[in-house]
């Protein structure tokens, strides 16, 4: 199952199951089939997300000091980016994002 997060002020996003459903998450939203993230729950979505990521050990980002496994992993903050710019996007226009599977 994918997401496809959509708004009329950018192009489509679209996440694999555990990425989106954890995104929702964090953003404080039910992972459900559909939903909306409204231009009001924007700024304090963008907040969350970027709280997550700087609580983000790094370790977990894939920041090993040996560089081992370097490039494995893909960080929290590389799979909310996106998100983040879209919310950004659609907040600037007024417009809301809605989702669906």
């Amino acid at each position: 199952m994918i997401y496809r997060f959509k708004s009329r002020a950018t192009g489509d996003l679209i996440m694999t199951q555990p990425v989106g459903e954890r995104v929702l998450g964090l953003i404080g939203k039910d992972a459900a089939p559909q939903g909306i993230i409204e231009v009001a729950q924007m700024a304090a979505a963008i907040g969350a997300l970027e709280s997550a990521v700087a609580s983000e050990s790094p370790r977990a980002a894939g920041d090993d000091d040996d560089g081992a496994g370097k490039g494995d992993r893909v960080s929290l903050r590389q799979r909310v980016w996106p998100m983040v710019e879209m919310m950004k996007r659609a907040m600037a226009e007024k417009e809301p994002i809605t989702w669906g599977t």
